[in-house]
């Protein structure tokens, strides 16, 4: 089993900066790779950006490409989501996904095997 909790969301103005993170526990982080999905009201989960167990491969949703980056450091299990140039479209909750591959990138719900609880990010205008 692994653990996830996020952290960092709130609230910004529009073209303002947050950085989330997803700290995990419960058995070896290393080997997974992990992912960021995000919730608006009303709307499906969709997928955020992923990244693998390496760092080396990395992928986005379009709408937050050049905007994004995710990043990961395994010795403090824990992965990032920095998210700069907000707008009010990225209003969500935000969530993160560990997968049980470290080789493979994910970018459906169905391709991760553990969840956090969410953090809300609000982005005003």
């Amino acid at each position: 089993q692994v653990q996830l909790v996020e952290s960092g969301g709130g609230s910004v103005q529009a073209g303002g900066s947050l950085r989330l993170s997803c700290t995990a526990s419960g058995r070896t982080f290393s080997r997974n790779t992990m992912g960021w999905f995000r919730q608006a009201p009303g709307k499906e989960r969709e997928f955020v950006a992923t990244i693998t167990w390496s760092g080396d491969n990395t992928s986005y949703l379009d709408s937050v490409k050049g905007r994004f980056i995710i990043s990961r450091d395994s010795t403090k299990n824990t992965v990032y989501l920095q998210m700069n140039s907000l707008k009010p479209e990225d209003t969500a909750v935000y969530y993160c996904a560990a997968r049980n591959s470290a080789y493979r990138l994910g970018y459906e719900r169905r391709n991760y095997d553990y969840w956090g609880q969410g953090t809300q990010v609000t982005v005003s205008s």
